[in-house]
């Protein structure tokens, strides 16, 4: 059998997926982490937090609540359902980083959580990175005519 043939037979057998359902999910359930993430939002400048600090506090409450969930081992159930609408906001990123630490954590401190944690991530932040730095200089030479 072929590379192509064994491709051709793959793509037959597996189930497709109800593109629909999958997008109303995913747009339903990331709008309700977004939601939960507003509510914090809007607790927070209650209790008198200027703007900016809420915005950090509510991050670093969603951050703090994705890891949570990821411990927990819920996460992943929620994904299955969600798809992406559990992978855009920061959540998914949170989950990103947790996920590998708690599975490479029987390789130790060093090996196992330190050089796993950021397998799925680190792209994400040299490239996250990288752009902003092109960005920047991109502004930053516009503004110079």
């Amino acid at each position: 059998m072929t590379e192509k043939e064994y491709a051709k037979l793959v793509k037959q057998m597996q189930p497709r997926s109800p593109m629909g359902k999958d997008c109303f999910n995913a747009f339903w359930i990331g709008g309700l982490i977004c939601a939960i993430a507003q509510l914090a939002m809007n607790g927070y400048t209650a209790l008198g937090l200027e703007k900016t600090d809420a915005s950090t506090a509510t991050s670093m409450t969603m951050i703090a609540l994705s890891a949570l969930l990821t411990g927990l081992s819920l996460y992943d159930d929620i994904a299955k359902v969600a798809g992406a609408g559990t992978l855009v906001p920061i959540t998914g990123f949170a989950n990103a980083v947790v996920a590998p630490a708690i599975e490479f954590k029987t390789e130790g401190f060093i090996l196992g959580v330190g050089a796993k944690m950021f397998t799925i991530a680190g792209p994400v932040i040299v490239y996250g990175v990288s752009a902003s730095v092109v960005y920047g200089l991109i502004y930053w030479i516009t503004t110079l005519f």
